[in-house]
């Protein structure tokens, strides 16, 4: 007689956080494919209360009544844990799209067939943390693909890549991310079954071609409205949700002390804006301590 171990369903374990990673299980969720454990950061306190807020990938776990963890730390304590979950829900395979820290590799090699990631760029180009926003502002084209992970950042055998035609180029980044999240995670579906039953090799990267993005300050949205037009544009796209485009406007004042005049510099965000023929056409600003507002109506009052 076989054992009831023999007949337990294979499953798969989801590491995520982000929005990135909500679209991808969304799209593994219409190819019928769910994961049988979601692991997500601990729930943090935000906003001007503090609330303390679970992210919204556990929010969508509890929503598809699937069990979630979300380890402080991924020490020896937790090792211990995920090994016995492993063994308890027959965890195969394990999934990766923007979970926001670095999994051990002991870790990642625990699942029987790995684990994949899913990465909205074109590897080996653009890997690191920023490649959506990097794609705006340096490529012409973008895409997704999916890796086998090693210990080395976006480093890994690559199983499956796919090219995303976007038009009109560039796009916002909030755009970008939701439409490389769905198309990842349509992706993946289609490849796990056939990864697990041998049908895809990875191959390795060519890793001396690759480039890296950089991580993004406050200071990289500024903007030069007498610069170039185009760069101009791939930097509001880019930094749409954060840290925004901006440039500075000079507000005029007296000195409590006589005569003199003193300035104060205010920020001026770009919420929405065109490139037409060459030319940089801001539609709508966001100035500091006001309601967005149609740049003609800034222009006039300032």
């Amino acid at each position: 007689m076989e054992s009831a171990e023999h007949h337990k369903k294979d499953g798969f374990v989801f590491w995520g956080t982000s929005p990135f990673s909500i679209g991808v299980l969304d799209a593994l969720k219409e190819g019928e494919i769910i994961p049988d454990v979601i692991i997500t950061a601990p729930d943090k306190p935000k906003g001007r209360n503090l609330m303390i807020t679970p992210p919204r990938v556990k929010i969508w776990a509890k929503q598809n009544n699937i069990p979630v963890l979300q380890p402080e730390t991924l020490d020896d304590s937790f090792l211990a844990d995920f090994k016995n979950f492993v063994n308890l829900m027959n965890l195969k395979l394990a999934v990766v799209a923007s979970y926001g820290k670095i999994i051990p590799r002991v870790i990642l090699d625990m699942p029987k067939y790995g684990t994949l990631n899913v990465h909205p760029s074109l590897l080996p180009r653009l890997r690191g943390a920023s490649p959506i926003q990097s794609a705006i502002l340096s490529e012409d084209t973008t895409g997704v693909t999916i890796m086998l992970l090693d210990d080395k950042m976006d480093h890994g055998p690559i199983v499956a890549q796919k090219e995303i035609p976007i038009a009109p180029w560039p796009p916002k980044a909030s755009e970008l991310e939701k439409i490389l999240a769905h198309e990842g995670g349509r992706l993946l579906g289609e490849i796990i079954p056939k990864w697990i039953v041998g049908k895809i090799t990875a191959r390795e990267q060519e890793h001396d071609i690759a480039t890296y993005t950089k991580k993004f300050t406050k200071e990289d949205g500024l903007i030069d409205l007498s610069g170039d037009p185009t760069m101009n544009f791939r930097k509001i796209q880019a930094f749409d949700v954060w840290p925004k485009a901006y440039f500075f406007t000079e507000r005029h004042g007296t000195k409590a002390s006589g005569d003199a005049r003193a300035s104060k510099k205010n920020r001026v965000i770009v919420t929405d804006a065109e490139l037409i023929e060459g030319k940089l056409l801001i539609k709508k600003v966001l100035p500091e301590g006001k309601k967005e507002m149609k740049y003609g109506d800034f222009l006039r009052g300032n």
